[in-house]
C-alpha cells in the first residue's frame, strides 16, 4: 500500500509473533525461512485487513426496527445490548475482510471486552457530553469513566482508546476546554462527527457564530489528533481549514447519501492530501462493511484511492499507521484475503480497480489479526456464530414488544 497501484505477484509474507518478518518473492522464502506453518492461496490476493474507523457496532440489532428504532434503543440500552450487538457486528466485520475497527458508543468497556475476547483490534471511542444517558450523567462522570477505561487498556496490544464527543453541538465550551486539556496532556485522540448535516451548520452558525469546524478551531481541538467523521457539507474553506490543521477525515459516503442525500466533496478532499479513512457510520439499517464505501469513493476519484482509505488511510486517520495498514516488516500482521478466482472478477487484468469496483464481502476467504487467523477459507475460527446468531434473534423478539 506505499507504492500506488503496484500488485506483487508470487510473493510470500513471513510472520513471526503476530508481526511481519519478511516480504519476498516466493522463490526466496522458501531458502530463506523454514515456517511451521504455510497458507497457499494461489488465486488470491493478500492485502492489508480493511478499517472501518467509525461504527456504532450495537446498533446492529435494530436493524428492521424502523422509524422505531430510537426509542427502542432508549428503552433497551445497557451493557447486554451493547456487548450482544458487538458480537454480532464483529461477526461481520471479520466475514468481510474488517481487522480493525473504530466504535462510538455508550457502555465502551463491553466492546472492548467484546473485541479482546475475539482477538479483533478496535479503537474504541470514550463517551463525551453534556446530556445524561445511561452510561453517564454529567460530562464529569463522562471524563472520569473515560479516563478509568483508557487506564484499563492503555498498554493491551489489540485496544486503543481515542476520546468521542458525539457532535460540536451536543458539547458545551467548558466541556471542549476540559477536553483539549486531557488529550494534550495524555497525547490522546479525538473523534467526532462534524458538518454531517445542514442542520448541525445552522445550528453551530446561530449558537456561536461559527461553522463548527471554525468553533472547533478556536476552541483549539483542530490539531492532528482529531479524526471528523462525515464532513459531508464541507465547504472549500473548510477542507482549507481541516487541511491547514493537520486533522483526518473519515467518509460515511453511504450514510451521507441516505440522510442527506448527497456525497461528501470527495475530489477535494483527495486533493487535499489529508489522511483520509472510510467509515459506515454505524447506522442501525446499514452494513458495517465498507466495500460500498470504496466503490462511492472510487467512483469520484479513483480505485486506488479508495484502496488506500479502506486501509493504510484508515490507520493513519485512526493514528495507527505505524503498526497496521500496510504489508511491511515490524508492523502487526492484520491481513485479508482476497479470492480473485471468481466470476466477478475474471478476467483478471486489473486486480486493484477489479476488487475495487467488482469485489465485495463474498469474496473474503481469510482473515488474520497479529497473526492469529480469525477467518479460514470463510470459516470464522474463535467467534462462534450460531450462540452470538441466537442472541441476536433474542434481541429481535424483545425489541417487537
Amino acid at each position: 500500500m506505499t507504492m500506488p497501484g503496484k500488485v506483487l505477484e508470487h510473493h510470500t509474507l513471513v510472520v513471526r509473533d503476530g508481526r511481519i518478518l519478511d516480504l519476498l518473492p516466493s522463490s526466496a522464502a522458501g531458502t530463506l525461512y523454514e515456517a511451521t506453518v504455510v497458507v497457499e492461496r494461489p488465486a488470491h490476493l493478500l492485502m492489508p485487513g480493511m478499517i472501518n474507523v467509525a461504527t456504532h457496532a450495537a446498533r446492529s440489532l435494530l436493524r428492521g426496527a424502523g422509524p422505531g428504532a430510537a426509542a427502542l434503543e432508549q428503552r433497551f440500552l445497557g451493557p447486554e445490548f451493547v456487548r450482544d450487538g458487538a458480537l454480532a457486528a464483529v461477526a461481520e466485520m471479520l466475514r468481510s475482510g474488517i481487522t480493525c475497527f473504530g466504535d462510538r458508543y455508550y457502555f465502551p468497556d463491553q466492546t472492548a471486552r467484546v473485541a479482546c475476547e475475539q482477538g479483533m483490534r478496535a479503537l474504541i471511542g470514550l463517551p463525551v457530553a453534556d446530556t445524561a444517558s445511561p452510561w453517564a450523567q454529567t460530562s464529569a462522570e463522562y471524563l472520569t469513566k473515560a479516563l478509568g477505561l483508557r487506564d484499563e487498556y492503555k498498554d493491551h496490544p489489540l485496544i486503543a482508546t481515542a476520546f468521542a464527543p458525539h457532535a460540536p453541538g451536543l458539547v458545551s465550551d467548558a466541556t471542549f476546554a476540559r477536553l483539549v486539556t486531557l488529550a494534550d496532556e495524555l497525547d490522546a485522540g479525538i473523534v467526532i462527527d462534524l458538518h454531517a448535516t445542514e442542520n448541525e451548520i445552522a445550528h453551530s452558525l446561530a449558537l456561536h457564530g461559527a461553522r463548527p469546524i471554525e468553533r472547533l478551531w478556536n476552541l483549539g481541538l483542530l490539531t492532528p489528533a482529531l479524526n471528523a467523521i462525515h464532513m459531508t457539507h464541507a465547504a472549500d474553506a473548510d477542507i482549507a481549514l481541516a487541511q491547514r490543521t493537520g486533522i483526518a477525515v473519515s467518509l460515511c459516503c453511504e450514510a451521507a447519501i441516505e440522510g442527506e442525500r448527497r456525497l461528501p466533496p470527495v475530489p477535494g478532499l483527495v486533493r487535499s492530501g489529508m489522511r483520509l479513512g472510510l467509515a459506515s457510520g454505524g447506522e442501525a439499517c446499514r452494513t458495517h462493511d465498507i466495500w460500498g464505501e470504496m466503490k462511492l469513493l472510487a467512483m469520484q476519484s479513483s480505485s486506488w484511492d479508495a484502496l488506500a482509505a479502506a486501509t493504510l488511510g484508515g490507520a493513519a486517520a485512526a493514528g495507527m499507521d505505524t503498526d497496521i495498514g500496510s504489508l511491511a516488516p515490524g508492523k502487526w500482521a492484520d491481513l485479508c484475503c482476497i479470492d480473485l478466482g471468481g466470476p466477478a472478477t475474471q478476467p483478471l487484468n486489473d486486480p486493484v480497480t477489479q476488487l475495487v469496483l467488482c469485489g465485495g464481502r463474498d469474496m473474503v476467504s481469510d482473515v488474520w489479526v497479529a497473526g492469529r487467523q480469525l477467518l479460514s477459507d470463510r470459516e470464522m475460527t474463535r467467534l462462534d456464530w450460531a450462540a452470538a446468531a441466537e442472541r441476536a434473534r433474542a434481541w429481535a423478539e424483545r425489541l417487537k414488544i
